[in-house]
């Protein structure tokens, strides 16, 4: 890569069709954990215009309960999120209809995930997931996707505390300037963000602007530096009403805005033993441990599994020239420091609690740990980095 060149990444808020559908599916499988910490669920959700369609496989016996109260969860979803009121014409929590086809999981799988005791459980799928740490933000994220989403959290604050002339979707994007690997100014700026008929483009210029100020370093905003504040035009439709959203499509905008590899598996509405998330989680906390306690400037951590198998297939460290000692050596700290297995990996990181709901807006990465309730965020804390300089 040249000394200097620019990188793009984007994020989505919370009103986001997209994210509308990860919320609600996050929503329920956490509905699912509060009553029963084993249970199995893969929620998948649609939105579209006035409707709400649920689809997936559950197993627990408190499925009854849940599925008596599972209209609820989705229409308090949606109105946390900013669609009540009638604020937005073809998508209210109030009136949208709601279809329940989830149904029992497939006993097929069951039997590779439950084999053996619980501490042998296999992994609930096969795949291969990645983790990503770097020293370009505090929060060790790629600083892109960190400030796409800092925007995105400011503005939203802005609506919650009073400005009505924002509405609930929104979305950013964010070039970077970098000489050799460090950020060093903002090249262009973009926020669409759906707005009252009253809005002018003054009052919205107003306050994505003031929104980039406060959230980009001193001096990244220049002269030189472009601005673009819904392209298109006026955006008084959106959300569900104005576009349709599935659980999942946004899996860059979760992770690390394409500054690091992905595995290709959504997180949202899965439990732990999808290793789709679980494992995820687990390499994004390998990775941060081994930036935070020295070992490396940037890091990427990819695990791989086969399902019904506890163990996983494979470990690959890549530190891009940066690590302070050899790749081996850290792949055999992190196997003395931290049991890789689905069962493991739930254990030492709490995962088997209802804390996701939290993370299906905003990104699943870079966020504070309990920053969103006591348990939230897990794989975010460096409390491994004792261990991993103990053993290289």
């Amino acid at each position: 890569m040249s000394l200097s060149h620019l990188f793009t990444s984007e994020a989505v808020s919370a009103g986001h069709p997209d994210k509308v559908a990860d919320q609600i599916s996050d929503a329920i499988l956490d509905a699912f954990l509060a009553q029963d910490p084993h249970a199995r669920v893969a929620s998948e959700v649609l939105v579209t215009t006035d409707f709400v369609c649920l689809a997936g496989e559950t197993r627990s016996p408190a499925t009854a309960e849940v599925m008596a109260n599972i209209e609820a969860v989705v229409r308090r979803t949606i109105a946390t999120i900013g669609y009540t009121g009638g604020i937005n014409t073809g998508f209210d929590s109030a009136s949208v209809a709601i279809l329940n086809h989830m149904h029992t999981q497939s006993a097929e799988i069951a039997q590779g995930v439950d084999a053996g005791s619980r501490a042998s459980e296999g992994a609930g799928d096969q795949g291969l997931m990645f983790g990503y740490a770097c020293t370009e933000t505090a929060s060790l994220m790629p600083a892109p996707i960190h400030y796409a989403h800092a925007v995105l959290r400011e503005l939203a604050e802005q609506r919650q505390n009073g400005n009505t002339l924002l509405r609930p979707d929104a979305k950013s994007q964010i070039t970077l300037e970098y000489e050799g690997h460090l950020p060093v100014r903002a090249h262009t700026l973009l926020v669409s963000h759906q707005h009252a008929p009253e809005a002018s483009m003054a009052d919205l210029e107003d306050a994505i602007f003031n929104a980039w100020q406060r959230v980009l370093p001193a001096g990244w905003i220049d002269n030189q530096t472009r601005m673009l504040i819904n392209p298109t035009g006026s955006f008084v439709l959106g959300g569900p009403a104005g576009d349709t959203g599935l659980t999942g499509r946004k899996i860059i905008v979760d992770s690390y805005g394409g500054a690091a590899r992905h595995g290709g598996g959504a997180f949202s509405g899965k439990d732990p033993t999808k290793v789709d998330r679980s494992a995820a989680y687990a390499a994004r906390y390998l990775a941060k441990n081994i930036v935070a306690a020295g070992l490396a400037q940037r890091c990427e951590i990819q695990l791989s599994y086969a399902i019904g198998v506890a163990e996983p297939l494979a470990l690959y460290v890549e530190t891009f020239g940066t690590a302070k000692v050899p790749h081996r050596a850290l792949e055999h700290a992190i196997r003395q420091s931290l049991s890789l297995t689905p069962r493991g990996l739930q254990q030492h990181l709490g995962l088997a609690k209802p804390i996701y709901l939290a993370t299906a807006s905003g990104g699943h990465f870079g966020r504070e740990p309990g920053s969103m309730g006591p348990e939230t965020f897990p794989w975010e804390r460096t409390t491994l980095t004792t261990e991993l300089l103990k053993h290289v």
